[in-house]
């Protein structure tokens, strides 16, 4: 079995652990060594059966150790990434038993699926892309370093860009475009293409411009 080594300690790094417990409980298949956090007392009377090992910025990985990233904001997710890569870092795919993944879909690394996550068909899903208990309708694309939150609709023929941040319960109609570095609020309904580095909410969902 390899070791495996949850890149945050915070809400998602502990639920992760529970996921990959849940594949281990099916067929044993890795060796949590524990986590690597750069706030050392992050797990202090959660009871979490896994410690801290050391901090993200100064780990070394070794030959034997494979990480998998459980952040959840795309731009903090892509520069650990960056990091630990540039130290030789090996990223794994963690797939919960009850998720589903189609036929004729591209995968890329680093991938995390929660409970019940679905990628049906012909889809092209980027590096470090997380879905929690979410729906990829069948065509779409998503890029690298994008997070989709639990109880999110991405209809069919949907394309979302790098470092897309998509809150809890979001819906997303077909055909729609979301360009990189987008942020979409919990429970919008997306219904037009979003530009760039926009941040929306609502249904339908609008720019958010916050009162000065």
């Amino acid at each position: 079995m390899k070791e495996l080594i949850i890149v945050g300690a915070g809400g998602l790094g502990r639920e992760l652990l529970q996921w990959i417990k849940a594949i281990n409980n099916i067929a044993p298949k890795w060796i949590v060594k524990g986590f690597i956090n750069d706030i050392p007392n992050t797990l202090d009377g959660l009871g979490c059966t896994h410690k801290i090992l050391g901090t993200i910025t100064n780990w070394q990985p070794a030959p034997n150790e494979v990480f998998v990233c459980a952040i959840g904001n795309p731009k903090e997710k892509e520069k650990v990434v960056t990091l630990l890569k540039s130290k030789g870092a090996r990223f794994a795919n963690i797939i919960h038993p009850t998720a589903i993944v189609g036929e004729n879909n591209q995968i890329g690394e680093g991938l995390i699926m929660y409970p019940f996550a679905r990628i049906t068909v012909n889809c092209t899903i980027g590096k470090f892309v997380t879905v929690l208990s979410s729906g990829i309708g069948h065509d779409s694309t998503i890029g690298d370093y994008s997070t989709i939150s639990s109880g999110c609709v991405i209809a069919g023929y949907s394309k979302i860009g790098k470092r897309v941040y998509v809150g809890s319960n979001a819906t997303i109609i077909p055909k729609r475009n979301i360009e990189d570095d987008v942020n979409i609020g919990a429970g919008s309904v997306v219904m037009t293409n979003i530009k760039k580095e926009s941040k929306v909410m609502g249904n339908p969902a609008r720019q958010f411009l916050p009162k000065n």
